[in-house]
């Protein structure tokens, strides 16, 4: 994990709460300090520290210097082959990491597994939404070279192919998605589960604001990173520029009818998801 100053210490305890509690309990929590954090975050992570002698490991940072290289320096720390990612105001299902780690057992070619996501802004229980990836590997690599084919917050992971393919990188927006792209190429075997793994917290203006040039120059620095790779061509490059041109130059309440109306399944009373 990694956790900045601008996070809520009730959602870092939720986040923690909901590891300790799984049924397969890490031997190891890694959690980045990306930069100084306020007084609140920091007793709060003690006590977690206090109350659980040797799981923590606290690799501090004294800037901040973003999500990737955040990350990129935590996995260095962590003593395990077999990581998992999580982000500290999520919520893991109960039994996230036995379904992942039986996954692993099962294939030992796997490099990567995640799973779906169930999204709340308000309460855990009150879910709004969902983000559904696909299951195998050929879909998986189709789909990336279009849109994210993991959901981040829910990967495990080899941290030896991770480092193989040469460990995330700082590339705003998506680092992830280069980390996949990379890892792919690499020659990683990717899986995701059909299980909901966690419950991830959205904020329907957030998504709103996802607009305008800036944003848009951002995207596309983004994708031409990962048109560098050699993983997509320009064709598949251009056209989903133009795709997210359009998202951006949208009315926010457009943009945002259209993030949980197609991009991410609005819930539904009788969906049956449960975390």
């Amino acid at each position: 994990m990694s956790v900045y100053i601008k996070e809520k210490p009730e959602y870092l305890r939720e986040c923690l709460d909901s590891v300790l509690a799984n049924s397969v309990v890490p031997n190891e929590i890694v959690i980045v300090k990306d930069g100084p954090i306020t007084d609140e975050l920091e007793a709060t992570l003690q006590e977690y520290i206090g109350n659980n002698e040797g799981l923590f490991n606290i690799v501090p940072l004294e800037t901040n210097h973003g999500l990737g290289l955040a990350l990129a320096e935590g996995i260095q720390h962590c003593s395990n082959e077999i990581v998992a990612r999580m982000d500290t105001d999520d919520i893991a299902a109960p039994n996230r990491f036995e379904l992942q780690l039986k996954a692993f057992e099962e294939d030992s070619d796997l490099d990567i597994c995640g799973g779906q996501i169930a999204e709340f802004e308000t309460t855990p229980d009150d879910i709004i939404g969902e983000r559904r990836v696909p299951l195998t590997h050929d879909e998986i690599v189709e789909y990336q070279k279009s849109r994210c084919a993991f959901n981040h917050m829910t990967v495990m992971y080899k941290k030896s192919k991770v480092l193989e393919a040469g460990n995330y990188k700082h590339c705003p927006l998506m680092e992830d998605d280069l980390l996949w792209v990379d890892m792919i190429i690499a020659g990683a075997k990717c899986g995701n589960l059909d299980e909901y793994l966690c419950k991830v917290r959205t904020n329907r203006d957030m998504i709103a604001r996802r607009g305008g040039l800036k944003y848009y120059k951002k995207y596309k620095a983004a994708r031409k990173r990962i048109l560098d790779t050699g993983f997509i061509t320009k064709k598949q490059y251009r056209k989903t520029n133009r795709i997210q041109l359009i998202v951006c130059m949208m009315p926010k309440w457009l943009r945002k009818k259209v993030f949980f109306g197609l991009l991410h399944k609005k819930r539904t009373k009788d969906d049956g998801i449960t975390v």
